[in-house]
C-alpha cells in the first residue's frame, strides 16, 4: 500500500466512524515518517470531513471535561512570560514509568496526579506554541494558554494502555486547542473554521513551495498544492489581511499615531476656509446687483439661508413676475457677475 493510500484509508475510517484514535494517526505518522505539517493537514483534512481525533472512540464513559477554566489560567500566567516560563522549567521531565504511573492514579480521581503530570509537559505547550507566533493576533501568552488547555484535557484523557508516551498524544491535543484557538480569537474579525482551515493550508503550501523554489511562488501553484480552487487562493490573501489599530505607534520614534497619517473623510481645514472665503466673496459680490437681479440669484441659486434653489416657475411666483421675465433678469445677473474682476479671478484660481 502506498504512502497516499495509507493516507486515504484513515480518512475513510474516520469517515465511517465519526472518530480517529489519536494512537491510530500517531501510528500512521510515524510509520510514513510525516512531518509536523504533514500531520497537521491530515488533521485539518480530517476536520473538513467532521471527523474527530480524540482516543475514546469506542468508550462510551468519556471523562468529563476540564475543570480548569480561562479565567484560572489567566490568574496563574498574565502577569509576566518571564514567570510562566520560570514556573514550566521547575518541573522536572518524565520517565514513561512514572508516566504510567500517574496516568494510573488519574484514572483512580489523583488530582495531584494530574496536576504533576500537566506541569511536567508545560514545556511542550511552550514549543508548539512559538510555532504559531504570527499566524494570528494572539500573543504568545494567549497561544500558550490555549495550549495549557489542549494539554488538560489530554491529561484527562490519556490512556496508558496504548504503549506511547503521554508527550506524543498530547501534542496533537495541544496543537488542535492552539489552532481553534487561532480560529475563534485569533481574530478581530473571526473566520469560520472552514474558511480558516484553508487558510492554513494554503500558507502551509507557499512556505513549503518557497523553500523548494527558493522564490515566492505565483498562485497557480499554490493553488495546485494545496489542491483548491484559485480563485480561493486569491480570496484568502483578501481575508488574511490583518486588522490594525488607528492608535498604533508608528515612525523612528513612535510618536506618531496610524490613524494621523490617513486621509479624514471630512474636508481638511484649509479647504473649509477656502470654500467659506469664496461663498462670501460670492454673497458679497451679489449684493451689489440691482435689487430684482438680487433677489432672482437669490432665489435661484439659494443664496437665502439654508433655502433650496428655487425653478423658474416658483421664483416667477414669490417674486409676482412671469417665469421667463425671470429668465431674463437671471441672464443679466449673470453677465453682469461675469464682468465683476473678483469672480473672474476666483474662476481662475479653481
Amino acid at each position: 500500500m502506498t504512502r497516499d493510500d495509507e493516507i486515504a484509508a484513515l480518512l475513510e475510517r474516520g469517515e465511517e466512524r465519526g472518530c480517529v484514535e489519536v494512537s491510530e494517526l500517531d501510528e500512521v505518522a510515524r510509520r510514513l515518517e510525516l512531518s509536523t505539517d504533514e500531520v497537521e493537514e491530515v488533521e485539518e483534512r480530517l476536520d473538513a470531513q467532521g471527523v474527530e481525533v480524540r482516543d475514546d472512540c469506542a468508550r462510551a464513559d468519556a471523562p468529563p471535561a476540564a475543570t480548569y477554566t480561562n479565567a484560572e489560567l489567566a490568574s496563574q500566567t498574565t502577569d509576566a512570560l518571564s514567570l510562566f516560563l520560570n514556573e514550566a522549567g521547575r518541573h522536572e521531565l518524565l520517565t514513561p514509568e512514572e508516566e504510567i504511573e500517574l496516568a494510573q492514579r488519574i484514572e483512580r480521581g489523583d488530582l495531584e496526579a494530574k496536576d504533576r503530570l500537566v506541569n511536567s509537559n508545560l514545556r511542550l505547550v511552550v514549543s508548539l506554541a512559538r510555532r504559531y507566533q504570527g499566524v494570528g493576533e494572539l500573543c504568545l501568552l494567549d497561544l500558550i494558554q490555549e495550549g495549557v488547555l489542549g494539554l488538560i484535557r489530554a491529561a484527562e484523557k490519556f490512556d496508558w494502555r496504548k504503549g506511547f508516551r503521554f508527550s506524543t498524544y498530547a501534542t496533537l491535543w495541544i496543537r488542535q486547542a492552539i489552532q481553534r484557538g487561532l480560529a475563534d480569537r485569533g481574530r478581530t474579525i473571526r473566520l469560520p473554521v472552514n474558511v480558516a482551515q484553508r487558510e492554513r493550508r494554503i500558507a502551509t503550501a507557499e512556505r513549503k513551495l518557497a523553500a523548494e523554489l527558493g522564490r515566492d511562488p505565483t498562485d497557480e501553484e499554490v493553488a495546485q498544492a494545496a489542491d483548491v480552487p484559485l480563485a480561493q487562493v486569491a480570496e484568502m490573501r483578501d481575508v488574511a489581511r490583518t486588522v490594525t489599530s488607528l492608535d498604533r505607534p508608528v515612525g523612528e520614534t513612535q510618536e506618531t499615531a496610524l490613524g494621523d497619517l490617513l486621509p479624514a473623510d471630512t474636508p481638511g481645514v484649509e479647504e473649509e476656509v477656502e470654500v467659506t472665503l469664496r461663498e462670501d466673496l460670492v454673497r458679497r459680490t451679489v449684493e451689489e446687483l440691482p435689487d430684482r437681479e438680487r433677489e432672482v440669484i437669490k432665489l435661484r441659486f439659494g443664496l437665502n439661508g439654508d433655502a433650496e434653489p428655487l425653478p423658474l416657475s416658483q421664483t416667477g411666483a414669490r417674486l409676482g413676475i412671469a417665469p421667463e421675465t425671470v429668465r431674463e433678469v437671471e441672464r443679466r445677473a449673470l453677465e453682469h457677475l461675469a464682468r465683476r474682476r473678483e469672480l473672474a479671478a476666483l474662476a481662475d484660481a479653481a
